[in-house]
């Protein structure tokens, strides 16, 4: 036999499309041609896959050996193509019975010596595997290394490898000793350490704003002087958030998996992602010739934190808009386009003004109202209109930090009162109160008179958008189920006016 064909599969955004991995032997000069619109990496398995085969003891055919991995207008990159390439010229030389080999996938990189390097995707990649199935299920063999995030996919037929010459042992093997065995993870019951709110003296409007926020998915604009602990409060903020679902876990893991950042101790750990103020665009929504998620698909399910807002460039900053309001990014290229999920909560943190003092008691700011302006001008107004809270975190005053003050709920107490407020919504509507669309609102979010007269009437004095109405909105709701109550009542409507009233810009 002197074709052999292995499936396989590429990455292309968050799919991962089949790709037959085609090897023929042919009479001629010896040569090794890969073909299928392979990128540098791919061409670069001839040497590697060579290298491998002889130092596991194979022949390298002398013969013309071209691999062909199709459809041919698909892209291909990385170094995952190593092994199937491998398995079929062995598999058509001879070496290797090749009767199972269509009952499996491969991937994995191959180092010289033969061992199997760790991959990226694979958890896309078996999630892909499992969706499309249509006839038979097929097994995946891959490298170890990727094996506990493979095996999160419920069904999965898993066989994990140190090297190649294990796989070509499993083919060849006549009892159990030498096959490989089907990987099952052991997952461990969420229990992660998060920084305790309990360590935060004072701020109960930052503390309730947050847990308001995280009762109903919201994003927060924190603004205060240096050393208000607007930082301590947002990297607290992860552990106040409800339990990941399963869906949302995977669709979390499977992002990280393709940057190759995924570790198994960290499943349904809400990701917090921080940026530094010289990010571009492209790193925050990602790119490339070969697109990869940027840090907003990163903080998928979890927390994207912009500390010092202001310090990012303000074309940066803008390409949140679209992401904030539809959950997805889209990365359009001349020759390929990707589709990335982008659901996250933005909480930011930025001074009053450029030197941060404005408004402080001692009363060293010198700015002027001109620069406090083109200062707060580098959040446009759409953006901030898409920001549901925007609070104001002021200075501890120094007579205060000396003293031992009655601490705040911790973080435990929060969580459980976020977590029955979450529950409330899901039996109601089924999602998180921001998620509500306009007509939904409508059902859910119904005011009674007063509270009607007092948004409308914030409405007119502080000039808000449709949008921002709706967003208040959707706090009041979230606002009414941490205090348990089924309608929205006036107190409630006050308190989520109050939320938006800190930063404006002209």
């Amino acid at each position: 036999m002197s074709l052999a064909v292995l499936k396989s599969r590429a990455l292309a955004g968050m799919e991962a499309p089949e790709v037959n991995v085609e090897v023929h032997l042919a009479n001629g000069l010896p040569s090794f041609t890969i073909v299928g619109l392979p990128d540098t990496e791919v061409k670069e398995s001839r040497d590697r896959v060579r290298a491998a085969l002889q130092n596991c003891g194979f022949d390298m055919p002398a013969r013309r050996i071209t691999a062909n991995l199709a459809p041919a207008d698909l892209p291909k990159e990385s170094g995952r193509f190593d092994l199937p390439i491998a398995l079929g010229i062995l598999a058509a030389s001879g070496q290797l019975p090749a009767e199972q080999l269509h009952d499996y996938e491969f991937a994995g990189e191959l180092s010289l010596s033969g061992q199997l390097r760790p991959i990226r995707g694979a958890l896309a990649m078996t999630f892909a595997m499992q969706r499309g199935k249509t006839g038979p299920p097929r097994a995946f063999i891959l490298p170890h290394a990727n094996a506990d995030e493979a095996a999160l996919v419920a069904n999965a037929s898993i066989y994990p490898a140190h090297s190649l010459l294990e796989v070509c042992a499993h083919f060849a093997a006549r009892d159990q000793r030498t096959a490989l065995q089907r990987h099952r993870p052991a997952l461990l019951a969420p229990d992660f350490a998060y920084p305790d709110f309990a360590d935060v003296q004072g701020q109960h409007h930052a503390r309730r704003a947050l847990e308001v926020a995280a009762a109903g998915g919201h994003s927060v604009l924190m603004v205060g002087p240096p050393g208000a602990g607007k930082t301590m409060l947002a990297s607290r903020f992860p552990g106040i958030l409800p339990l990941m679902s399963d869906e949302e876990a995977l669709e979390a893991a499977a992002v990280h998996s393709l940057c190759g950042s995924f570790k198994v101790e960290n499943w349904k750990r809400r990701p917090y992602r921080a940026p530094h103020q010289t990010a571009s665009g492209v790193a925050l929504v990602g790119g490339g010739n070969l697109p990869r998620p940027g840090e907003i698909s990163l903080a998928h399910c979890g927390v994207l934190f912009l500390d010092e807002i202001a310090e990012f460039d303000r074309r940066v900053l803008d390409v949140l808009r679209q992401p904030m309001e539809s959950g997805v990014i889209s990365i359009s290229r001349a020759a390929r386009q990707a589709e990335f999920p982008a659901r996250f909560q933005l909480i930011a943190a930025m001074n009053p003004c450029p030197c941060g003092y404005l408004g402080h008691a001692s009363g060293r700011c010198r700015c002027t109202p001109d620069a406090v302006l083109r200062y707060h001008g580098r959040l446009s107004g759409p953006l901030l209109d898409r920001i549901d809270l925007q609070i104001e975190v002021p200075a501890m005053a120094p007579a205060l930090l000396g003293t031992k003050m009655v601490a705040g709920a911790s973080t435990a107490a929060i969580a459980e009162r976020v977590a029955a407020a979450f529950a409330l919504q899901l039996a109601r509507q089924g999602k998180a109160n921001h998620l509500l669309a306009n007509n939904e609102i409508a059902q859910h979010c119904r005011l009674d008179t007063a509270g009607e007269q007092l948004l409308h009437g914030a409405m007119l004095r502080l000039h808000w958008s449709a949008r921002t109405y709706h967003r208040v909105l959707r706090v009041a709701r979230s606002i009414a189920d941490l205090a348990g109550n089924t309608a929205i009542s006036q107190a409630h409507v006050a308190e989520a006016i109050q939320y938006r009233r800190v930063l404006r810009v002209a």
